[in-house]
């Protein structure tokens, strides 16, 4: 998708402070967090939604979910953190590209 700002990010041609990078992900600060900690998830494929998502992507879905705990302990959310999917508009999403939410609040040291 040649306008979408995930995809660019993903491609590398906008900037982005990455918290992890693989061949099929990419994970990056949100540039408005919501919460001290708050990495977004994306795949480097372009799924515009959960609605989208078919059952090509399960690996790949899998892959994001099990990878959002890790970076989240790297993160100092030992004790936990919220993730959020928005799909559609009725549900919040703004980009429309698949993307996992990471929030959180590290513990006190």
């Amino acid at each position: 998708m040649t306008d979408c700002i995930f995809c660019k990010i993903a491609a590398g041609q906008i900037p982005a402070k990455k918290a992890y990078e693989d061949d099929d992900i990419v994970a990056f600060h949100d540039i408005a967090p919501k919460a001290p900690v708050h990495l977004l998830l994306i795949p480097k494929k372009h799924i515009t939604s959960l609605f989208d998502a078919g059952a090509d992507d399960q690996a790949l879905l899998g892959k994001l979910l099990l990878l959002a705990p890790k970076l989240a302990k790297e993160h100092g959310l030992e004790a936990g953190f919220v993730t959020r999917v928005h799909t559609g508009a009725a549900g919040g999403q703004e980009v429309y590209h698949l993307h996992v939410h990471v929030l959180g609040q590290p513990a006190a040291a």
